[in-house]
């Protein structure tokens, strides 16, 4: 599975930018997806997934009513919107594949990874 993250950029406080994830090469409706994100000297942390069906949605506690997370499994593409976005969303925002088993909040079942889409958010 390939994945393609799209859709940041330089974006102004308050904001409202969606973020893209299309694969290709794989079945991709038959897994979840999770974006994380890795901001200047910080460790990755995941931000959102969603399971297969998109029945199921996780999110991180400081995006938690600023963000959602959808998906189009006839684009085989999976979205996060984020709304009010502040400084220190600013970060590069990575799309992964989850194919093992574990807890949607770790990285570790994430086999798949996009090559990242840098978030920018002045003040």
């Amino acid at each position: 599975v390939q994945l393609q993250a799209s859709g940041g950029g330089l974006v102004q406080a308050g904001d409202s930018p969606r973020l893209s994830c299309a694969a290709s090469g794989g079945t991709f409706s038959a897994y979840a997806v999770g974006w994380f994100r890795q901001a200047p000297g910080k460790e990755r942390e995941f931000v959102s997934a969603i399971s297969w069906s998109g029945g199921n949605t996780y999110y991180v506690g400081s995006v938690k009513g600023r963000f959602t997370i959808s998906r189009d499994n006839a684009k085989n593409t999976v979205y996060l919107q984020m709304n009010s976005l502040k400084p220190e969303d600013t970060a590069v925002y990575y799309c992964a594949v989850r194919v093992g088993s574990g807890p949607y909040t770790t990285s570790s079942p994430y086999r798949y990874w996009g090559q990242g889409t840098q978030v920018t958010v002045s003040s």
